[in-house]
């Protein structure tokens, strides 16, 4: 068994209450068994393309980085780092850092799919005016195999995730700030067909849902089985979803429903 301990927490406008915030949550899922520790999208600051540049930091010597060491170090935890506004050059990027348990930086993700929309009566949304794109398909080693890492919007794109699967991803993260449109419609839905398509685990890490906020996100922290079931959900507040993962499932459900043996790789 995997326990993996999603941290569904309330983003502030104040970075250090962020990471204080985040810091209790790591310290409450190591202590609770967690192996493995997921923060949500954007944690450091309010999801608002406004904002990025100046919360924006360099990787890995910026502050948020050297913190996140500091606490998977500590807790002895591997820990997908949700995201932070990236400074790389004069290039921002939406990045993922994820670490091991001695603190080091294993892989980052920059976020490959930039969430441009205008869903009429309801959000409208253009990380391209300030953000720049990433350009791969991110897998970490890990003791229980391969697990890979997308962000929010890639979720969208089963392209990508196929190509983490095909290339021995059992697991995948999935940082997010879905919002009070895209939430209730699409979010598990969305959750549930990559795990299906794919025959792995899905797990999403969300912020806790601020009413006040200028983008109000969804919540709903989740973890979705090799079958296509919600294993557990949290609701809009903030908590720490605990999940316990039997990777043994993944080949029993390949056992049953062959269609990684059954693919016609010549037709697509």
């Amino acid at each position: 068994m995997l326990r993996i301990a999603l941290c569904q927490m309330l983003v502030t406008a104040n970075k250090q209450e962020n990471l204080d915030q985040a810091a209790l949550m790591l310290e409450k899922a190591a202590r609770d068994g967690a192996q493995l520790a997921v923060l949500p999208e954007m944690f450091n600051c309010p999801y608002d393309i406004h904002c990025f540049r100046d919360y924006a930091e360099t990787i890995p010597s910026g502050e948020t980085t050297v913190r996140l060491a500091e606490l998977a170090q500590a807790h002895k935890l591997f820990l997908v780092g949700g995201s932070i506004p990236e400074l790389a050059g004069e290039l921002l990027y939406n990045t993922c850092v994820v670490f091991n348990p001695r603190g080091e930086i294993i892989v980052k993700h920059q976020k490959v799919h930039l969430f441009d929309v205008c869903v009429k009566n309801g959000i409208k949304f253009t990380e391209s005016e300030v953000l720049a794109p990433g350009n791969s398909a991110t897998i970490f080693e890990t003791p229980w195999g391969k697990f890979g890492v997308e962000i929010c919007y890639d979720i969208r794109f089963p392209e990508l995730t196929r190509k983490m699967a095909k290339n021995g991803a059992n697991v995948v993260f999935v940082p997010a700030a879905f919002n009070m449109t895209t939430g209730p419609a699409h979010w598990e839905l969305l959750f549930c067909s990559r795990a299906l398509d794919n025959q792995i685990f899905m797990l999403g890490g969300s912020p806790a849902r601020d009413s006040q906020s200028s983008y109000v996100a969804y919540g709903h922290s989740l973890a979705v089985d090799p079958w296509g079931q919600v294993m557990a959900q949290l609701d809009e507040k903030p908590g720490i979803l605990l999940v316990d993962l039997d990777l043994a499932q993944i080949n029993e459900t390949r056992e049953a429903i062959p269609v990684w043996r059954q693919r016609r790789e010549d037709l697509y």
